[in-house]
């Protein structure tokens, strides 16, 4: 699905990584112009709203995000580093 309509107001894709610009445009070429279906971000959006997509979360961390759709203990222990 190409051009994601979340782009406007994604932070990710309004310069999330100015450190980094290199890493952002390719991630943004991918992500948000390419296939927003495997963007982490996009993910949450979809599964539990808007506003519960984390400030912090980046578009190729999909383990995190499938950890906040399912729930929060999981999320808590894959970033406590248990599996």
């Amino acid at each position: 699905m190409p051009l994601c309509i979340c782009m406007p107001t994604c932070p990710f894709y309004n310069d999330k990584m100015a450190r980094m610009p290199a890493m952002a445009e390719r991630m943004r070429q991918h992500y948000c112009l390419t296939d927003n279906q495997d963007c982490a971000r996009f993910m949450v959006r979809n599964a539990l709203g808007a506003e519960r997509v984390p400030p912090d979360l980046l578009p190729d961390e999909t383990d995190r995000a499938k950890a906040l759709i399912d729930g929060p203990g999981l999320e808590r222990k894959l970033s406590m580093g248990d599996s």
